[in-house]
C-alpha cells in the first residue's frame, strides 16, 4: 500500500499562486489513480481533481476548471497540484489520495489511502 505525504501549502494573497506536492511511498505508485481534494472548516470534503495512472485523462470541480492543474511524474512517484489566481474560497486543508477504483474518482470514499493534509488560506 502506498503512503502519502502532501507539501506546498501556505499564505498566499488572492490571486497569487501555490503549487502542491504529494510524495508516494512504495513502487506501485503508477498502479493508483490519484485525487486531490479540500476541506474546509464546518464543510466536507470535496473533490478539486484527479488524474489516470498514466497522466492522459484528467478531471477537475467546477470550481477549479481553469485555474488549477494537476499532474503526476510516475518516475518521482509524485503528483501535483498547480493552482493559480487564487481566492479566498479555496482556502482549506488539502488532502491527496490514491484510489484503485475504475470509476467515480470524486468520490472520497472511493479512496483508501489518504496523506495528512497541508493548510492552503487565500488572503482577500
Amino acid at each position: 500500500q502506498v503512503q502519502l505525504v502532501e507539501s506546498g501549502g501556505g499564505l498566499v494573497q488572492a490571486g497569487g499562486s501555490l503549487r502542491l506536492s504529494c510524495a508516494a511511498s512504495g513502487r506501485t505508485f503508477s498502479s493508483y489513480v490519484m485525487g486531490w481534494f479540500r476541506q474546509a472548516p464546518g464543510k466536507e470534503r470535496e473533490f478539486v481533481a484527479a488524474v489516470s495512472r498514466n497522466g492522459l485523462r484528467i478531471y477537475y470541480a467546477d470550481s477549479v476548471k481553469g485555474r488549477f492543474t494537476i499532474s503526476r511524474d510516475n518516475a518521482k512517484n509524485t503528483v501535483y497540484l498547480q493552482m493559480d489566481s487564487l481566492k479566498p474560497e479555496d482556502t482549506a486543508v488539502y488532502y491527496c489520495a490514491a484510489t484503485t477504483f475504475p470509476t467515480s474518482w470524486d468520490t472520497p470514499r472511493r479512496y483508501d489511502t489518504w496523506g495528512q493534509g497541508t493548510q492552503v488560506t487565500v488572503s482577500s
